[in-house]
């Protein structure tokens, strides 16, 4: 994930495009958003926020901005609105196998060294968080790597992998499992072939990856939400925390700190960083990327 009862209109009633978005409606809507989703909106974003938004206004014939805001607040139909409001503003560009060299180090080093560590304690558990998975790229790659790494013994194994979004919308696409070629350009050939079919110029994703695939809508920013997550092994939140003020940075690294079993990982974006956010972690550097251990 990243950022970025209807009226009848007259013919000479201004829609989307059309209408100002003053400072004011911008102020309410950027406040509305973040209480609502926890992602912040800086000053120089409003034209970002008018030009998605128009579109919004024009489908449910509003004349104002200022409209909008009290349709979101007080319509009857306001939790739909709200699920394509999170469609509209946050900007989920992502695609199988992103970021290779950090999935890399998963496979190889990461994943193999935690299932290490459960085969010595005579346990056979693994959970996974994808925290922010959008149309489902991310959770997907995950469970075909365990199934690389793990091959026939997978059945062995009592795995999950959680996988939450704020929108509705992105979720209802990953569950379906049907995906464009740009979805799959950094995916290597052979995984292609291994676990997608064509359907017509589209692939469909191999179904036995859906079962250890658990996907469910989340708010980041409801701490109460989080604190429903069962406790993960490694979590995965890349190219998010970056849409988060500093106060919400903190507060869903903190929550992400206490989901974690001791010893787990959490991988973020590349071009993210904990620095300045949170000492508990220990950072690792490996293979070229940084991930963030919850010491045991």
């Amino acid at each position: 994930m990243a950022l970025f009862s209807t009226t009848t209109v007259s013919s000479g009633s201004a829609t989307g495009q059309d209408c100002t978005l003053s400072d004011q409606d911008f102020s309410q809507l950027r406040d509305f958003i973040y209480n609502e989703s926890g992602i912040f909106i800086a000053d120089n974003r409003k034209y970002l926020v008018k030009n998605r938004l128009a579109n919004r206004l024009r489908e449910l014939n509003l004349t104002s901005f200022e409209e909008y805001y009290y349709y979101l607040r007080f319509d009857a139909n306001r939790r739909a609105e709200l699920t394509k409001l999170f469609a509209v503003i946050t900007t989920n560009e992502t695609s199988f196998y992103r970021n290779p060299s950090q999935l890399q180090m998963f496979q190889e080093k990461a994943l193999r060294r935690e299932l290490d560590k459960q085969r010595a304690a005579g346990s056979r558990k693994l959970r996974i968080w994808s925290a922010g998975c959008s149309t489902g790229e991310e959770p997907y790659t995950l469970a075909i790597i365990l199934h690389e790494v793990l091959k026939t013994e997978i059945a062995d194994w009592d795995i999950k992998i959680t996988a939450n979004d704020l929108s509705e919308a992105v979720l209802l696409a990953a569950d379906k499992g049907l995906y464009s070629m740009y979805s799959l350009r950094t995916t290597p050939q052979n995984i292609v072939a291994k676990y997608f079919t064509m359907e017509g110029s589209s692939f469909r994703i191999n179904p036995k990856l859906k079962r250890i695939i658990s996907f469910g809508t989340i708010n980041l920013s409801n701490k109460h939400m989080l604190t429903r997550v069962e406790k993960s092994n490694f979590i995965f939140c890349r190219n998010v925390i970056i849409y988060f003020d500093d106060a919400m940075k903190h507060q869903v690294i903190n929550s992400f700190y206490d989901n974690l079993l001791p010893g787990g990982l959490l991988f973020i974006g590349h071009s993210e960083s904990l620095h300045t956010i949170s000492r508990a972690f220990k950072p690792e550097y490996l293979t070229g990327t940084i991930v963030y251990r919850k010491q045991e």
